[in-house]
């Protein structure tokens, strides 16, 4: 799974630096994508938390804008009370922070919690993904296992013609004769296959039974040391 991504966006370089230096020090670090206000909204993919620090007042509705509507958190630092005051009346879901003493620390707290929930949001996904697939391939798999009986009626017609057919010598032509014994072998290889569904059906339930014994083992011990 691709690390998430930190996306950065300040006209002032030493805002950017100062994020990436500190946030060093934690134990989870992110990527990180640094722009500044002119490069938005190009050169930028999937991120998981947006950060956007000192920028040209004509810039702040052309970055802040796309970055409300989406989905992704969204922090925004503020050097002055006029532009956090701006920007908590038109992009409310913005989390405005004050330059004070603290502000460094404090983002790095939040967007460092706001970036794990959405790992494991991804991580929700992708499982919510694999159990559907997983589901639809079940789905098949109990479908084929129901059909068996019919194709192996199927199969047994079949072997039974294609035998009768070829029990006289002479009562087809050659080629007649090889295109019977094609039908039939290859009806031997699918009935193959569905005796390998069979002996697939019989281990899984051996096994679900032997983790189902397992279980209720550990539950006996583990109730015994209560």
């Amino acid at each position: 799974m691709d690390q998430p991504t930190v996306l950065v966006i300040s006209d002032d370089v030493e805002f950017s630096r100062s994020i990436t230096a500190r946030w060093q020090m934690e134990r989870h670090v992110p990527t990180f994508t640094l722009l500044s206000g002119d490069l938005w909204p190009r050169c930028v993919d999937n991120f998981a938390v947006a950060i956007v620090g000192p920028l040209r007042r004509e810039l702040l509705s052309v970055v802040l804008e796309p970055l409300h509507s989406t989905q992704q958190p969204l922090f925004c630092v503020c050097h002055d009370a006029p532009t956090a005051q701006l920007v908590r009346e038109r992009w409310p879901r913005a989390s405005v922070l004050r330059c004070d003493e603290n502000w460094l620390n404090v983002l790095i707290v939040a967007a460092g919690e706001a970036v794990l929930r959405a790992g494991a949001e991804a991580r929700a996904r992708a499982a919510q993904e694999a159990c559907a697939a997983l589901e639809r391939q079940a789905t098949l798999g109990r479908y084929m296992l129901e059909m068996r009986h019919g194709l192996n009626n199927a199969l047994t017609s079949l072997l039974g013609n294609s035998d009768l057919l070829l029990i006289e010598p002479g009562s087809l032509s050659a080629q007649a004769r090889a295109q019977i014994e094609t039908i039939r072998n290859m009806t031997l290889r699918i009935h193959e296959v569905l005796q390998r569904f069979s002996s697939l059906e019989k281990e899984m339930n051996v096994v679900a039974q032997q983790v189902a014994r397992d279980s209720g083992k550990y539950r006996v011990a583990a109730a015994g040391g209560d």
